[in-house]
């Protein structure tokens, strides 16, 4: 077909594929390369069962080009897409009924394509119902072009590419890099001298995925944020190149036998593949360990640690000349004028000023005013580093109520505790704490003994419901008594990062991925269910319900 005629002269190009292949997709990226007309950005969207379950965005190299590969039903996925297309392929779908064509019409532009093979005569005339054309055939091929007289969602506008990123930890820098690869100019703001001083700053910090019976949302949330990460890292130079650290694996052994029997269920009804999970009965787990694992555990074959400063560092380099950093500024305030933040040092300097804001400060969006009525808690976390002369050698993280990693520099981290303690002094007492869960990974009542107290405080930002603030922020003085996210009133132009808590190496690149695709009106890399789940805005709703208000953590 002449693809040329579907990208016309649109910013963006959305393609919905019914069944991926990758040769399909390799004609459609080498005809949109190599012309001149294209789009600049083509987005490829296309369902793959040949994957793990979900929405997944793939980094692509080419600039411009985004694919999303989607594993769920083709309804279920129709219904929980958030994008504009323009071209759609059908085909694969005998047997699929026809209550597609509604979800495809919502999705469809004003004069959107269809090409198709092997339609029914019912989903044809279910897809003529809700407004497509179609064409007399050629061959097997049936084609057909949008031309509803109902309203469209007007295209979103393109947006002023500028903006305030505060904070300087991995929140900040993903957001950076990612706004950055869509030609953005970013003025990075921390109040430190250097990045990666504040819950970002741990020599370690553990990637693996979620497990659920039920596949939850945080499980489905995780998964694919962490087989994000991993692809992303890859681009960005990879564990061991760019970014220090180890994909050494990690092993998440059961609480207990009942715990373990669990686990069993888990991996017989869900069946991943080994290379993403695998359970281990307790013989095979101690053969990898060498020490005692009673009750079996988890292995993530791709998981491992990586230290969170250098992914930082790995990211602001992607992000070229593109981010202007304005360190050590002290805490500051933010205002807005004009259709413009600006923020200043506690001098009254102006430091930074741009149409957008976006607070990846972590704890210390509470001394944001926009941001003050938020439910989020200071949690401190002590992670203990310990001579590794003093612990056996370990092939992988090893992790249950805590973790411990393989050496470093002669040292491996274990941790963290979780405690409301303000205190950024080591203590004593989180220390023996660590040990203490250490001692009852490694089955050993005597391991660590002598540990000198080291390590490293740092404090986490953490919602009520342990998921992520990702978007743009509500204002709750306006909202009144919406029922709705859709209809909750935002401060224009401020967006949120935050609410990270343990989680933030993962969920970071896939955070900030899905806040530019909001801001930019691109294909969302989320379902709708864990979009709406992310969004500041769920705890004005919350809010609406309870007399008490926004409750803490």
């Amino acid at each position: 077909m002449d693809y040329r005629d579907t990208w016309g002269d649109r910013e963006r190009c959305t393609v919905l594929d019914a069944a991926h292949d990758e040769e399909r997709l390799r004609v459609l990226v080498d005809v949109w390369r190599t012309d001149p007309q294209r789009s600049p950005h083509l987005h490829v969207i296309a369902l793959c069962h040949h994957m793990l379950p979900g929405f997944h965005r793939i980094p692509q190299a080419e600039p411009g080009l985004t694919v999303d590969l989607i594993n769920v039903p083709l309804d279920e996925a129709l219904a929980q897409l958030a994008a504009r297309v323009d071209l759609f392929r059908l085909r694969g779908l005998e047997g699929a009924g026809t209550g597609f064509a509604r979800s495809i019409a919502r999705l469809a532009t004003r004069d959107a394509r269809l090409v198709a093979q092997g339609l029914s005569v019912e989903q044809v005339a279910a897809l003529q119902d809700q407004g497509f054309v179609f064409d007399a055939c050629e061959g097997d091929a049936q084609r057909a072009r949008f031309d509803s007289r109902k309203p469209r969602p007007p295209s979103a506008p393109v947006p002023e590419r500028r903006a305030i990123v505060l904070g300087a930890g991995i929140a900040g820098a993903a957001a950076c890099e990612r706004l950055c690869a869509r030609g953005w100019e970013i003025m990075l703001v921390e109040r430190h001298e250097r990045p990666a001083m504040e819950a970002s700053g741990n020599r370690a910090g553990i990637f693996m995925p979620l497990l659920s019976r039920d596949d939850n949302i945080p499980t489905r949330l995780t998964r694919a944020a962490y087989l994000f990460a991993l692809r992303h890292w890859a681009r960005l130079g990879g564990i061991g190149g760019a970014i220090e650290g180890q994909a050494c694996g990690v092993l998440q052994l059961a609480r207990d036998a009942g715990h373990a029997e669990v686990q069993r269920a888990i991996a017989a009804e869900l069946a991943y593949p080994p290379e993403f999970a695998e359970w281990l009965e307790r013989e095979r787990a101690e053969a990898l360990l060498g020490i005692p694992a009673p009750d079996g555990g988890w292995l993530f074959r791709q998981g491992g640690w990586a230290r969170p400063a250098s992914v930082i560092e790995a990211m602001l380099a992607a992000c070229g000349r593109r981010v202007e950093r304005r360190f050590g500024v002290g805490n500051v305030s933010v205002e807005r004028a004009d259709g413009q933040w600006t923020v200043r040092d506690a001098h009254g300097a102006v430091v930074a000023h741009a149409p957008n804001l976006i607070l990846a400060n972590g704890a210390g969006a509470a001394a944001i005013p926009q941001a003050a009525p938020l439910p989020l808690a200071k949690m401190r976390g002590q992670v203990s580093h310990v001579p590794a002369s003093l612990l056996p050698a370990l092939p992988v993280v090893l992790c249950r109520e805590a973790y411990l990693t393989p050496a470093s520099d002669g040292l491996c981290s274990a941790g963290a505790t979780y405690d409301q303690d303000p205190d950024p002094a080591l203590s004593p007492a989180s220390h023996a704490e660590n040990l203490a869960r250490l001692r009852g990974l490694l089955s050993d009542p005597h391991a660590a003994e002598g540990a000198p107290l080291q390590g490293r405080v740092g404090f986490r930002s953490i919602a009520p419901d342990r998921l992520p603030l990702v978007g743009r922020l509500p204002d709750f003085d306006a909202a009144g008594s919406t029922e709705r996210l859709r209809d909750v009133p935002r401060h224009p132009g401020l967006y949120a990062l935050l609410g990270y808590a343990s989680r933030g190496l993962i969920w970071a690149g896939l955070g900030a991925e899905l806040l530019a695709a909001q801001i930019e009106g691109e294909p969302l890399p989320l379902e709708m269910p864990l979009v709406d789940a992310l969004d500041p805005a769920r705890f004005v709703l919350r809010a609406r319900r309870s007399p008490r208000g926004p409750q803490t953590a």
